[in-house]
């Protein structure tokens, strides 16, 4: 099943109607609270999504059963307009919510599922979009306006048509409405968007190789600010950092919370460190591998010294003490050193420490057993028998030792069974001497 609904979105043009089948556009919406049970559609309000970004809320106030990926027919300012339905249910009360919507504001209806005669009414509306640009275009060039048309929408019914344009100044276009409307035999609405906004309705492939983000998928734009680029070290190069509106690009916000938390782990770049030699300066910052270069001026590269965070934390607690060092970096030598007398004091790191002692006794002997042979060989017969003789009569002395050890201890067993033997006499004796207690009462 899910094979043949992927083939049927991708052949999807995005407004579909059939209600098993939901379409995948830039303003998708995941329905996480379809498998709650009740209540859930009891919110009379749902979402409708047009074209590109444009989205609205409207009132089901005739309680027609609707569902994700329905096209329908709402009120609009005059007649009625055609979109498909992007949210039901209580995920729409939060992104009411969320839209900061006032609470004075006038919610229009849903009138009815759109029909067959509607939707043929909407493609002819919007086959008529391009050519409507086009010459719109051409007639605010004669009226030598400096503005630029990007985009044409119509509503559904066709008797109202939304101009989108880029201004930089304020553009007085009284003059150009009065044309429009002449021209085309519709409701003029002129509504001005933004740079990002214009990328976003054109599409276009990005430097990273992959589509537009603001044509694929984002559809609220933030802000972008040069310290976005200060804050990763990218260079300030505008050709670099703008994208296709002219514009810094808005990727540059996506990992700027990542850098500034990883910034606020390493040391401050104000800081001077104090060796005995030098004064040196910070330089630059590599903020993956949490490395800092040091110079010993403030503007040029001179005597650059790279140095781990960890580093210069130590050598600012130093500088703070009032001591300083003989030198910023310290030798790979004196590192290993360090970690191989502090680094793994009881051998916990190993994955063989239990087995290490087997190992180690096996070795030995077998050591041993070689240094023996080897020892041997070679040796003339004189020698050999002298050796023997040296390790016979160590031999002997073991022996002699290991005898007199045995006769000493046989020797305390003795006097400790004599004073048992006389312990127990002495007892039998006070037993005989004392009377019983039952016999002195009688």
């Amino acid at each position: 099943m899910e094979s043949n609904d992927s083939e049927v979105k991708k052949e999807c043009c995005g407004q579909c109607t059939g209600n098993n089948v939901e379409p995948r556009s830039k303003l998708h919406s995941y329905n996480w609270l379809a498998d709650v049970p009740g209540g859930y559609n009891d919110f009379e309000i749902v979402e409708v999504a047009f074209k590109n970004t444009r989205k609205g809320f409207y009132k089901n106030s005739s309680h027609i059963p609707l569902q994700i990926g329905d096209m329908v027919a709402v009120e609009a300012n005059p007649g009625h307009d055609i979109g498909r339905v992007s949210m039901v249910g209580k995920l729409v009360k939060l992104q009411m919510k969320r839209a900061n919507l006032r609470p004075d504001l006038e919610i229009l209806r849903v009138f009815r599922k759109a029909k067959q005669s509607d939707l043929e009414r909407y493609e002819e509306a919007k086959s008529k979009e391009v050519d409507t640009m086009i010459r719109s275009r051409k007639i605010a060039e004669d009226l030598k306006l400096n503005m630029k048309i990007g985009d044409v929408e119509y509503q559904g019914d066709g008797n109202k048509a939304i101009f989108y344009y880029i201004a930089d100044e304020r553009v007085d276009f009284r003059q150009l409405i009065k044309v429009l409307a002449e021209v085309f035999k519709v409701r003029i609405e002129m509504k001005q968007i933004g740079a990002r906004q214009e990328a976003g309705r054109i599409g276009g492939i990005g430097p990273c190789g992959r589509p537009l983000c603001c044509s694929s998928w984002m559809s609220n734009f933030v802000s972008v600010a040069t310290s976005a680029a200060r804050y990763q070290d990218i260079s300030l190069n505008p050709q670099k950092l703008a994208g296709q509106c002219a514009k810094l690009k808005c990727c540059m916000n996506f990992e700027i919370d990542s850098y500034v938390e990883a910034v606020k782990q390493l040391p401050e770049r104000n800081v001077v460190l104090e060796t005995k030699d030098n004064l040196y300066y910070h330089f630059k910052t590599d903020i993956f591998k949490r490395e800092i270069t040091y110079s010993t001026d403030k503007n040029i590269a001179a005597n650059l010294v790279v140095l781990s965070a960890e580093r210069v934390f130590e050598v600012m607690a130093l500088n703070k003490n009032g001591v300083k060092p003989d030198k910023l970096n310290i030798d790979s030598d004196e590192r290993q050193r360090e970690y191989s007398m502090y680094g793994d004091i009881i051998g916990q790191d190993s994955v063989t420490r239990f087995d290490k002692n087997k190992k180690k006794k096996n070795k030995n002997r077998n050591n041993r057993d070689r240094h023996n042979f080897d020892k041997n060989d070679g040796v003339s017969d004189e020698q050999q028998v002298e050796g023997e003789n040296k390790s016979e009569k160590r031999r002997n002395h073991d022996k002699s030792q290991r005898n007199s050890w045995n006769n000493n201890r046989r020797s305390k067993g003795e006097n400790r069974n004599g004073n048992d033997s006389r312990n127990v006499a002495n007892n039998e004796k006070n037993e005989q001497s004392t009377p019983r207690t039952d016999e002195h009462n009688a």
